[in-house]
């Protein structure tokens, strides 16, 4: 039945048209953000996912930051130790031969002084953004090493050592042998978290990037597949307006039953 008071192909077009549209204005918008999930009503579970795991990558980039710090005053400390052993086992050097009958001690002892003057500078000046592990009364550190959702922060505790006044009961070279011992035994220490923080930085930058890869694969859109699509939508589109064109003139025919 024909009807000019309801147009039944014109109805069926324009739905079909409109849907067209949606979806046209949907692969435009994973085009436009690269993401087939950008919203919580694209797709609420993955959206959620997303953006928790977010959340914690951005924990760990603070993660990343102090890991670097400490890793400064680690490696600070640490550099200024080892130079000072290298010192110290030259004042073992020159008590030996301050022992040696023959030699000038007055002159030896003078070089011992400058060298442990030396120590306590170094020892003073091993400071990274106002720490310092080596001074008398410095503190041990606590690096923060990573996060965990739910639990928080980790950390790892670096012991601070006195170098600043590790010779100054050294007056022989028995005694200043016990001294660097003790500081090749810090150096160790330091050596160690210097080595687990290296570490910890390398897995927590592979940890955030295996993470936005996790996240890639449940938000990101397919470019390929979404470019294909945007042209069968476009074509899509014009033929559906062909066909509402069409079917809003077919009333125009009833015109003609009418002329005499």
């Amino acid at each position: 039945m024909t009807s000019i008071l309801t147009n039944a192909s014109a109805m069926t077009a324009l739905q079909t048209l409109n849907t067209t549209n949606k979806n046209l204005a949907t692969t435009q918008d994973r085009i436009a953000t690269g993401q087939r999930v950008s919203t919580a009503s694209d797709n609420a579970a993955y959206w959620s996912i997303a953006t928790g795991m977010r959340t914690q990558n951005s924990a760990l980039s603070a993660v990343k930051d102090g890991l670097g710090l400490g890793a400064s005053i680690v490696d600070t400390a640490y550099t200024a130790l080892t130079s000072a052993i290298d010192l110290a086992s030259k004042i073992q050097a020159k008590y030996v031969a301050k022992e040696t009958p023959g030699t000038d001690g007055t002159i030896i002892d003078a070089d011992i002084a400058e060298m442990k003057a030396q120590i306590v500078e170094m020892a003073q000046g091993a400071t990274f953004q106002g720490v310092n592990l080596l001074e008398t009364g410095g503190a041990a550190q606590n690096i923060v090493t990573g996060y965990t959702s739910g639990t928080g922060v980790t950390t790892m505790s670096v012991a601070a050592y006195d170098l600043e006044a590790a010779l100054t009961a050294a007056t022989s070279s028995s005694t200043v042998e016990t001294a660097v011992n003790a500081m090749k035994a810090a150096a160790a220490a330091l050596g160690s978290a210097k080595t687990r923080i290296d570490t910890q930085q390398t897995f927590t930058g592979n940890l955030m990037d295996a993470i936005d890869r996790g996240v890639g694969q449940l938000v990101d859109a397919d470019m390929n597949a979404e470019s294909a699509r945007l042209s069968a939508l476009q074509v899509q589109q014009q033929l559906g307006i062909q066909a509402l064109s069409i079917a809003n003139s077919s009333n125009q025919s009833i015109l003609s039953l009418f002329r005499g």
